[in-house]
């Protein structure tokens, strides 16, 4: 999985990754109209928006940019109707190419984990084997610890999938709880103190340790924000997880929309260049709705141009 997404970033020139994570007033009019004519105002309606909307913009992306993350509590929201939105958008990514991140941010123990597990390592019934959700990768929330993160370890293995497990957050009130000092042992000068963050950044490296891809960067994967919120952790938290994670490959959220830069997350990537893969959501697929140049005829060339902007500003901060 990790060697793939390096491939296919390599393969772009664009570290970059795009959030599908549709509002129902991101969506173009025609396109709108189109659906409550056909679906009523109903969540199908909703569903069947967000389908032509994202097809729309993986069409103006593929060739561009190497991967797309949807995050699924938007399609939720719309039940059923919302999951198929889901799934078909993801099936329509992997037809282009493109390197599919599930943000999920599942994080349970014993069978619900082994069953969370699916969105990686796909269901048998029978003998037979489905691909549902049709992931390479999907983001974790390591709360419950190492209970709630094997299960995904094994399909990671046994599938070549991988894994985002959140280590450090761009929004704001992570600090509540990613920044509380904790003892982490004792050494020669006494008790030894660290960030939260840090702990869960020391465990993320060493269960990738068992799960290593032939670049040098694990299958399991850390999210780590561009931003760090108002607590302990100044801007050196970004060399600090670096320091921490060496061969743990970088999802970065909190570029543009939350306030992070190309130069704040310089020194987040390894001395090659590479290592990560930052995030855009709102600045890219509601780039149509930020400029008169644009309307909903062409809302995917606006996608378009904002990713080819946010490639340049990544690669020149590089």
């Amino acid at each position: 999985m990790i060697d793939r997404l390096i491939d296919k970033i390599r393969q772009t020139g664009n570290p970059t990754v795009v959030g599908l994570d549709p509002l129902y007033g991101m969506i173009p009019a025609k396109i709108k109209n189109k659906m409550l004519a056909k679906h009523g105002k109903t969540p199908q309606a909703a569903a069947e928006m967000f389908i032509a909307f994202n097809k729309g913009l993986i069409d103006a992306l593929y060739d561009i940019v190497p991967a797309v993350k949807p995050q699924i509590a938007m399609y939720e929201k719309y039940g059923f109707y919302g999951i198929r939105a889901y799934i078909e958008t993801t099936s329509y990514a992997k037809e282009k190419g493109m390197f599919v991140i599930g943000d999920v941010k599942r994080g349970d123990i014993s069978s619900t984990a082994s069953a969370y597990a699916s969105h990686l390592e796909g269901t048998e019934i029978e003998g037979e084997w489905f691909d549902i959700w049709n992931t390479d990768a999907v983001t974790l929330n390591p709360y419950m610890g190492y209970d709630a993160i094997e299960p995904f370890v094994k399909a990671c293995n046994e599938k070549d999938k991988g894994v985002f497990i959140l280590v450090k957050t761009s929004n704001q009130s992570s600090v509540d709880f990613q920044d509380v000092v904790v003892q982490s042992g004792s050494g020669s000068g006494g008790n030894k103190t660290e960030l939260l963050f840090e702990t869960v950044a020391k465990h993320v490296s060493q269960w990738g340790a068992n799960a290593m891809g032939k670049s040098g960067y694990s299958k399991i994967c850390a999210v780590v924000g561009a931003t760090s919120g108002t607590g302990a952790a100044s801007a050196d938290y970004r060399q600090k997880v670096r320091k921490l994670m060496p061969n743990t490959f970088f999802l970065i959220p909190g570029y543009g929309a939350q306030g992070g830069t190309a130069a704040d997350i310089r020194e987040m990537f390894d001395k090659d260049g590479g290592g990560c893969i930052v995030n855009s959501s709102r600045g890219i697929i509601a780039a149509h709705q930020k400029s008169d140049k644009y309307n909903d005829e062409n809302f995917a060339d606006a996608a378009r141009e904002a990713a080819l902007a946010m490639k340049a500003d990544l690669l020149s901060a590089l």
